[in-house]
């Protein structure tokens, strides 16, 4: 998630990174991580602290003080565990030219071997 400012709306925040700020604190799928700070203002127009967020989330932040520019990184628990190891569903042509979704191998353990000549 790219921002220009630390402060950005609430629902800026949730769409960019998947996390629902809810009274028992930061929720992402069953997982909820209690958190201090709470937005602040009313309405569509609550704003959060980008900064203490990606604090207390795990979140990694870098800034670009050039340009002004923040990135506020993927989740993680401590400092290399992601929250999951779901990949997203890939269609996919196999040998035979029919389509294949990785969805349909969920439940299993898969080895993604990718190569490209250049």
């Amino acid at each position: 998630m790219l921002i220009d400012s630390l402060t950005v709306p609430q629902s800026e925040f949730e769409a960019g990174t998947g996390w629902r700020l809810k009274p028992q604190g930061a929720c992402k799928g069953d997982v909820c991580i209690p958190i201090t700070d709470r937005p602040t203002g009313s309405g569509p127009d609550m704003m959060v602290d980008v900064a203490s967020l990606a604090n207390q989330l795990s979140l990694p932040l870098v800034s670009d003080d050039a340009a002004g520019v923040w990135a506020l990184g993927p989740d993680s628990f401590g400092t290399r565990t992601l929250m999951t190891a779901e990949s997203p569903n890939l269609m996919l042509p196999d040998l035979d030219g029919n389509q294949f979704e990785l969805s349909s191998l969920r439940g299993q353990k898969v080895l993604l071997v990718a190569w490209s000549p250049y």
